[in-house]
């Protein structure tokens, strides 16, 4: 059995990485699975590509389709063109596509308009928000999908709901929660961290990218002043996309506790993230991560597709308004923030289970 596996945006490949690792250890017990790895380009720069590939012992991919930049139109259309001249030239019998970025579903179309079956890792999320090109993403990809791996039981529900046949659907856990596992005692202190004078529990980590907070300048100045002035005189470290912190200085915000780093690499990033007091993001896979960690997260959204690391794990959904943020803020220096505890099958063997589905499937 040939298949190919998708990788094209940076949290792809921390959800491909163990499931690589896992189909390499079948293949050395004897079972006929192989693969090609396709790296879209989607995420071309060295820090959001290179850095993961090597950190995460992800192997040269058999072909980059280099189809980055653009609108995301685009960078759809190139994407499909690419695939559809790989798939030509290395026919395969299963296209496995990870998360919810461009690639996962520019991909997952060229595959089934020739004929080839599609796998979905992390299928079934949905935050309802059509205004996030996630969600359509999400929505359009698991409606052309044969085969649905699932992170949680919200998932498989939504998915069931949907009309998807139960016997179509695998629960297996997180393959991100898998890296995160296996890294963990690798994690590097970021070469800034003597700089900024950091310590154990006494910073608070931010991300932010979605437009609706970095690109609204009445948003940011609304948003960042409770930063300044709600984190009792912590350091909020905040890994910013240049594209950001060019609109900070266009929009002249000035920050004082908010200290700009450029972004990392997985291993630094993490070990940031798992000795920080706090996080504020508004990303879905960092809540997944800090749910792990039992790191207090506040997340900047209005909604999530990840609603058990709010019900389960450390995360609180605060919305747009800053008032939301100061409270939470508060909360978290009086020490009330909930402890929080790991959903199921969140234990660093979902590549496994994946793999395990695959051959039964394919009857290897």
């Amino acid at each position: 059995m040939l298949l190919h596996i998708i990788a094209g945006a940076r949290p792809n490949f921390m959800k491909i990485a163990p499931i690589i690792e896992a189909i390499e250890k079948a293949k050395a017990s004897g079972k006929n699975i192989h693969y090609r790895l396709i790296h879209t380009g989607q995420h071309y720069d060295k820090k959001m590509s290179g850095d993961f590939f090597e950190q995460l012992g992800i192997p040269e991919p058999h072909a980059n389709l280099e189809a980055g930049g653009g609108t995301q139109a685009e960078q759809t259309g190139a994407i499909m063109v690419r695939f559809e001249k790989e798939l030509m030239e290395h026919p395969s019998e299963l296209v496995l596509v990870v998360g919810d970025v461009t690639s996962t579903m520019a991909c997952a179309i060229t595959a089934q308009k020739m004929g080839v079956r599609v796998a979905h890792v992390e299928a079934g999320i949905r935050s309802g928000d059509w205004g996030m090109p996630e969600e359509i993403n999400r929505l359009v990809t698991d409606s052309i999908t044969n085969y649905f791996f699932t992170t949680s039981e919200v998932a498989n529900k939504n998915l069931i709901q949907s009309g998807i046949e139960k016997e179509r659907i695998f629960f297996v856990g997180n393959t991100m929660i898998d890296t995160l596992l296996k890294q963990q005692s690798k994690f590097i202190q970021p070469p800034f961290w003597n700089e900024l004078q950091l310590t154990e529990k006494q910073y608070l980590v931010m991300t932010l990218h979605r437009p609706s907070n970095v690109d609204n300048p009445e948003q940011l100045k609304r948003l960042l002043p409770v930063l300044e002035k709600g984190t009792q005189q912590l350091p909020v470290v905040f890994p910013v996309h240049p594209r950001t912190r060019n609109n900070l200085e266009k929009f002249g915000i000035q920050l004082n506790h908010v200290k700009m780093v450029d972004p990392m690499g997985y291993l630094e990033f993490n070990y940031l993230v798992k000795h920080a007091k706090g996080v504020i993001t508004d990303s879905g896979g960092i809540t997944e991560e800090t749910t792990v960690m039992s790191i207090p997260c506040m997340t900047l959204r209005n909604s999530t597709e990840r609603p058990e690391t709010c019900t389960i794990g450390t995360n609180e959904l605060l919305g747009s308004d800053p008032k939301a943020l100061e409270e939470a803020l508060q909360k978290l220096f009086s020490n009330q923030w909930k402890k929080g505890g790991i959903p199921p099958l969140w234990d660093g063997r979902a590549a496994e289970r994946i793999v395990e589905h695959l051959l039964s499937l394919y009857a290897l």
